[in-house]
C-alpha cells in the first residue's frame, strides 16, 4: 500500500492515512487502498472496531485538488465522483476517528462518516470548499448539518471558517476532546471496549441511531423494539444476561 499503513491489535484494526507530502488528501487511490482493507475486514467476524487516523499534526486536509481541477462536469457526473466514498461509510463494523491537527473539507467528512470523533486539543475541523469556488461533495453539507444543526452548519460552509476542539465537541461533531498525545489511545481504549462485546448487538445499535436520523419518532421506537426482540435470538443475549445474574464477566462469541 502506498498511502495506509495497517496495524492489527486482537480485533481492533488502525488504519493511518499516509500522504505526508500533500497532508494526507484524499484521493481516489488512498480511497481504493482504503476499501481494499477495510471491506474484506467488516465481513471477518474476529474485526470489532476500525481506528482510523493521521499523523500527529494533520489528519487530512482535504480532498485532493489536484486530482480533480482539470475535470469538467461531463467528467464529474460520469465518474459519480466521491460517490464510492458512501462504500467507506456504509461498513457495519463501528469507526472510531482519531483526529489530531486539521481536519478539513473530505478530512471532516472523513471523520463525520464514522461512528465516533475523538479529537486533540489542536483539531480544527472545517468545510472551506466555498474557497475553491464550490461546495463540500462527500456528504458535509448533509452530515454536517444533521450533527450539529443548519445554523452551525452554514456558518461553517458559507464562510469557510473552521472551528476548534472545543467548538466542536460543544455542538455534537466531536465525541471527546482529549490532550494531544492522548487521542490514539483513547481511541484504541474506546475500540477495544467496542470490539469486546457481542457484534450482532453493536451493529443493531448502529443501525438504529443512524435510523434515528431518517424517520420519525414513532417509527424508529418502534424499529428499534423490533431488533431489541430479534437479538433474543443471539447467544450473545443469553450469554450476557447469563452473566449478570450469575455476577460474572460475558464471554460474547458473536452468535
Amino acid at each position: 500500500m502506498n498511502h495506509l499503513k495497517v496495524e492489527r491489535d486482537g480485533r481492533v484494526v488502525t488504519v493511518r492515512l499516509h500522504r505526508p507530502h500533500v497532508l494526507n488528501a484524499l484521493s481516489g487511490e488512498l480511497l481504493t487502498e482504503l476499501l481494499g482493507v477495510l471491506r474484506p475486514l467488516d465481513a471477518d467476524p474476529e474485526t470489532g472496531c476500525f481506528v482510523v487516523t493521521g499523523s500527529e499534526k494533520v489528519f487530512a486536509a482535504g480532498a485532493d485538488i489536484k486530482e480533480m481541477a482539470g475535470k469538467s462536469a461531463v467528467d464529474m457526473m460520469a465518474e459519480d465522483y466521491f460517490a464510492p466514498w458512501e462504500k467507506f461509510a456504509d461498513l457495519r463494523t463501528p469507526k472510531i476517528a482519531a483526529v489530531n491537527g486539521p481536519a478539513l473539507g473530505g478530512g471532516c467528512e472523513l471523520a463525520m462518516m464514522c461512528d465516533l470523533v475523538v479529537a486533540g486539543e489542536s483539531a480544527v475541523f472545517g468545510q472551506p470548499e466555498i474557497r475553491l469556488g464550490v461546495i463540500p461533495g462527500i456528504g458535509g453539507t448533509q452530515r454536517l448539518t444533521r450533527l450539529i444543526g443548519r445554523a452551525k452548519a452554514l456558518d461553517l460552509i458559507l464562510t469557510g471558517r473552521t472551528m476548534d476542539a472545543r467548538e466542536a465537541g460543544s455542538c455534537g461533531l466531536v465525541s471527546r476532546v482529549v490532550p494531544d498525545d492522548r487521542v490514539l489511545p483513547e481511541a484504541l481504549d474506546a475500540a477495544a471496549t467496542i470490539a469486546a462485546y457481542g457484534r450482532p448487538a453493536v451493529r443493531a445499535a448502529r443501525e438504529c441511531v443512524d435510523m434515528a436520523l431518517e424517520t420519525g419518532l414513532r417509527d424508529g421506537i418502534r424499529f428499534e423494539r423490533r431488533v431489541f426482540h430479534a437479538l433474543f435470538a443471539t447467544a450473545d443475549q443469553r450469554e450476557g444476561m447469563t452473566a449478570f445474574l450469575e455476577k460474572r464477566p460475558p464471554r460474547f462469541d458473536g452468535s
